[in-house]
């Protein structure tokens, strides 16, 4: 019997993305490629909740390290209950990426929640200590400089000076801008840090997100 028309066509191909290799290894199709380059990188503040358990942070940066993603910050620290821990990852990447990044996430058995910030309403927040030079007559206009950007003197020496500071992001790097000209002689961060407003990560139930 002669084949139809309808028989014979080939069935439509899913889009290349669709279906990513396992564990981030080999080379990706050229049509996804094609996808990703049109694609902006856009950076994530990803918060996830966890059981208190050793090993799982190895196993997190694992994820993405396999994916060949660079971690901008991670943060880990025990929440109001000590049976869990919240980590804050920042990291920026195709949306088709962190999507995959995610769901790698929620397969861990000790993870419990996983949300993504970006486009939801949160307070994010960085700290820095930064150790500044304070050149013959500057050490005035210093003292003012981080009075507006509401940062703390924490320890004074002879030809420097250690300040806190907190805030988003964007504050911080203009604070370290600032003082660029003095000479910035030693920093340190803690990375992102990052709660949605409202009820979005209040609970502890053992169910993926």
């Amino acid at each position: 019997m002669p084949k139809s028309a309808a028989d014979s066509a080939t069935p439509p191909e899913l889009p290349a993305f669709v279906s990513a290799p396992e564990g981030g290894s080999g080379d990706l199709p050229k049509a996804r490629l094609d996808v990703l380059k049109e694609q902006k990188p856009r950076r994530h503040v990803i918060s996830v909740l966890v059981k208190n358990v050793s090993g799982l942070l190895a196993q997190v940066a694992n994820l993405f390290a396999a994916r060949g993603y660079n971690i901008e910050s991670l943060t880990v620290a025990e929440t109001e209950d000590d049976r869990y821990s919240r980590m804050t990852i920042a990291v920026r990447g195709e949306e088709v990426i962190i999507a995959s990044l995610k769901k790698g996430l929620t397969k861990f058995v000790n993870v419990i929640k996983v949300l993504d910030f970006t486009g939801t309403d949160h307070v994010e927040r960085d700290l820095a200590l930064v150790k500044i030079n304070t050149p013959h007559g500057s050490r005035q206009e210093i003292f003012q400089l981080v009075e507006v950007f509401e940062g703390t003197v924490v320890d004074i020496g002879l030809k420097d000076i250690m300040v806190e500071i907190i805030g988003p992001e964007k504050k911080i790097d203009a604070f370290l801008n600032i003082m660029k000209p003095f000479g910035i002689k030693e920093m340190a961060r803690t990375g992102r840090l990052a709660m949605a407003r409202g009820p979005k990560m209040e609970g502890h139930s053992d169910e993926y997100v």
